[in-house]
């Protein structure tokens, strides 16, 4: 049996329930102090780290007895940020006992401000529960350094059920309510960038019966932002052009695809701030004046996928076209300027083919005139 003291996240009861399986009344935990160390935030990041430092005391909870089969939880969970357990001495109940702390490893991390838990706790603590949750999935399947890449996009996906919390209006809909809707069962599924994820599931009908229970799938994506730079002295408009695997394996014979920019919107962020950003990398495109267009589901029949799309106010030239996009990303993007009508004449041939793409013109063919009027 190990006892092993925390200072951070796993302080949080329903985090710790996540990763060692079982629930907190079965977890033995109490208060307890590591003296002569501090917590911080890890700089840039929504997780703390633990260091020395002189008459400091870095308050947390013992968890006593822990199995091995917890360590190695843990330690699965743990070791996807490069931390490992050490030997120390902490304080509880007016004693000092032995115990093991998770250390960041050497120079793996930058300590930023002073660690508060429950700062974390009402900003990240539910995109962490569900990033973890798709951690401990990986418990006993894949060796953690091949899940440890992943965290930004389990957190991303995390952030995305924060984002859909926002809901939308229902005048003309149903008044019924994700509590209408009943997952029975989740059956083994993919668990990787993406989720494929197959379920039995049952659902409240619009005559007010429940319906059959029925085995349902779903593609777990991610929110997205996108982005539409639109001059309205011009009267021009930036799209992108770049190749989609989608069309390569549908056997589209042209798959470089004419698009908005776009990005997926990280953990945390504004979908704003991710237009912008994505505006940048895609285009070398700075943007300032950013409007609001439509939020919208993807394909909702299957995927969880959801846009969030922006239209962007600038001054667009010529030489505002060229090659962008991220070498780490293996993005190679090309930007075109043209007129708007040259762009709503490659709505009606076909050649754009991109139905966001689609969507955001017919939007600015409808607001274009009070865009264009002068003020």
């Amino acid at each position: 049996m190990a006892d092993v003291f925390f200072y951070g996240t796993l302080c949080h009861a329903p985090l710790l329930e996540v990763v060692l399986a079982r629930p907190a009344a079965e977890i033995d935990a109490v208060p307890a102090v590591l003296g002569q160390h501090g917590v911080w935030w890890v700089a840039g990041h929504a997780f703390p780290m633990i260091a020395e430092e002189e008459g400091a005391q870095a308050e947390g909870l013992l968890v006593r007895g822990l199995s091995e089969t917890d360590v190695a939880r843990l330690s699965y969970y743990e070791g996807g940020f490069d931390y490992a357990l050490r030997d120390v001495v902490v304080t509880c109940d007016d004693r000092q006992a032995p115990a093991q702390v998770y250390f960041p490893a050497n120079d793996r991390w930058q300590a930023g401000a002073r660690w508060d838990l429950n700062d974390w706790a009402g900003r990240w603590a539910a995109m962490t529960l569900s990033a973890a949750s798709e951690v401990m999935v990986q418990f006993g399947v894949k060796p953690v350094d091949a899940v440890q890449g992943l965290w930004p996009f389990f957190c991303a996906r995390g952030w995305a059920q924060e984002l859909a919390a926002e809901g939308a209006p229902q005048t003309l809909r149903s008044s019924m309510t994700r509590d209408d809707v009943k997952i029975l069962r989740y059956h083994a599924g993919y668990d990787g960038f993406f989720r494929l994820r197959t379920y039995d599931v049952q659902r409240k009908r619009f005559d007010g019966t429940q319906g059959d229970v029925v085995t349902r799938e779903a593609f777990v994506a991610y929110d997205a932002a996108l982005v539409l730079p639109y001059d309205p002295v011009s009267d021009q408009v930036m799209l992108i052009e770049q190749l989609r695997y989608g069309p390569v394996h549908r056997g589209d014979p042209a798959p470089w695809v004419l698009e908005p920019i776009a990005g997926l919107v990280d953990a945390g962020e504004n979908p704003a701030d991710c237009a912008r950003r994505e505006a940048v990398e895609e285009a070398g495109l700075t943007l300032g004046d950013l409007r609001a267009m439509t939020k919208v589901y993807a394909s909702p029949g299957y995927t969880t996928e959801f846009f969030h799309c922006f239209l962007g106010l600038c001054p667009l030239e010529k030489r505002d076209e060229g090659i962008n996009g991220l070498d780490e990303e293996n993005e190679d993007i090309r930007s075109h300027v043209i007129p708007f009508d040259t762009a709503m004449a490659l709505v009606d041939s076909g050649e754009i083919n991109v139905g966001p793409l689609v969507m955001m013109l017919l939007w600015l063919g409808r607001h274009r005139a009070a865009l264009r009027a002068p003020t």
